[in-house]
């Protein structure tokens, strides 16, 4: 007999890593776009800074009442409310989402969306800074000249970052049908500014594998039984040993959830959870068919029975940053006297993930940090972080990256070259994709 395996990712790989040569090798791009004229640049800045008591408020109620994912109900309403007070008609509960609204100016042209987050960390609050993404792009949005070309910009509240794919729910929910390109601002440690969080994130996919067995009595007749445990023990080793042979910039990690009610009685149940992170969308398919077929190998040899719920929750695509419209928000960000160190493609060493990866394979996207001060070495998903967030240094990166995030976006609307190179940008790069396409 000959088992042969059904993933053999060799040519996904070697594509990986002439990828990664590349991106090594590119320079710093450009910033000669043309963008909005200086003086909507100037106006855009007075006006965020005469909303910094407003956006520094919201900023600090939301750390004072943090919400966990899907149940930000009076952030959500919060963020709407100080929208609804400056004239915008808010669609709250939209996307079919209770706690996602979405707000827009303009009707027609060109359409730039603004992203807030909201949702805090069970336990740590806003350990990583949504209060402050959430004012952000309520500032921006507010700051944003109506008269930009012919366009439209919009604010979209995505639930549940931390884990929940709001942003992914929304897409599914046709939310960035008509959107043309879409950013945030991410808030940071220190006072360093990347044009991409940490380098990039990972993408991440989910999985739990349950086995079910045949309980036997441990010490009477272990003969009858079908132990679903080692099932599960043998799929987590196979997996460890699997490590040694995947990209340096992969992971997998899990938990066992369930390893059977007594020790005397052959586990007839048994479970684990595992989460699987690639930089890369088709690097992260790959990954998750090896361990697919590791997770289906340990039933076949354990004679046990394999229930996979593969994207439980929804998947998260690598960040996937687009350059031309990333140096628009860095122009805007230098005009505060800030220094963005950016390339042109930064090459990634896995991290983190975002939902708003699902977003920028979706439309030309930005997702750009700023620090926020605070002690070196304090990082998000950190309590200390949280406290980092409501202090002066933190009001003052917000009203920056608000100011950037405007201009960027008014740079867009108002500049017909810079949309033919963000789309072009976007189209060369792979164009739109979906998990699993």
């Amino acid at each position: 007999m000959t088992v042969t395996h059904p993933v053999d990712p060799l040519d996904v790989y070697t594509d990986w890593g002439r990828r990664r040569a590349r991106a090594v090798a590119d320079e710093t791009p450009r910033r000669d776009h043309r963008g909005a004229a200086p003086g909507v640049h100037a106006a855009i800045a007075e006006r965020v800074e005469a909303l910094r008591p407003e956006l520094i408020a919201l900023a600090t109620d939301l750390h004072a009442h943090p919400e966990v994912g899907f149940e930000e109900v009076r952030s959500a309403a919060r963020i709407a409310d100080l929208l609804d007070t400056h004239g915008a008609a808010v669609e709250r509960a939209a996307f079919g989402l209770p706690t996602a609204f979405r707000a827009t100016r303009g009707s027609t042209g060109p359409h730039f969306a603004l992203i807030a987050e909201y949702d805090a960390l069970p336990g740590i609050g806003h350990a990583c800074g949504h209060n402050i993404i959430a004012a952000i792009a309520a500032g921006a949005f507010l700051a944003v000249p109506d008269a930009i070309g012919d366009g439209r910009v919009s604010i979209i509240g995505a639930p549940a970052e931390e884990g929940g794919g709001g942003k992914e729910l929304i897409l599914r929910a046709g939310g960035f049908d008509d959107v043309d390109a879409a950013g945030m601002v991410h808030p940071s440690t220190g006072n360093d500014v990347s044009p991409i969080l940490g380098g990039g994130t990972s993408g991440v996919r989910r999985l739990t594998a349950t086995y079910h067995g045949r309980a036997g009595h441990a010490a009477l007749s272990p003969y009858l039984g079908l132990n679903a445990l080692d099932a599960v023990v043998t799929a987590y080793q196979s997996i460890a040993l699997l490590r040694q042979h995947i990209l340096p910039v992969d992971r997998i990690h899990g938990i066992i959830t369930d390893g059977g009610a007594a020790a005397n009685v052959v586990p007839e149940r048994a479970s684990a959870e595992f989460l699987i992170r690639s930089d890369d969308i088709d690097t992260l398919d790959v990954l998750v068919e090896r361990v697919v077929g590791i997770l289906e190998a340990a039933a076949l040899s354990t004679g046990t029975r394999l229930d996979l719920d593969l994207d439980f929750a929804p998947p998260y695509l690598p960040l996937r940053p687009n350059v031309a419209l990333t140096t628009r928000w860095a122009a805007a960000v230098e005009r505060r006297g800030r220094v963005v160190p950016l390339r042109s493609r930064v090459p990634r060493q896995g991290g983190p993930s975002t939902d708003m990866g699902n977003v920028s394979w979706f439309v030309p996207s930005i997702h750009p940090s700023l620090g926020l001060g605070g002690a070196p070495g304090v990082l998000p998903h950190n309590a200390a972080f949280a406290e980092t967030t409501v202090q002066p240094a933190a009001f003052d990166a917000l009203v920056d990256a608000a100011i950037a995030l405007a201009g960027a976006a008014a740079d867009f609307l108002a500049d017909e070259d810079l949309r033919a190179d963000v789309a072009r940008e976007f189209a060369d790069a792979g164009g739109r994709r979906r998990v699993g396409s």
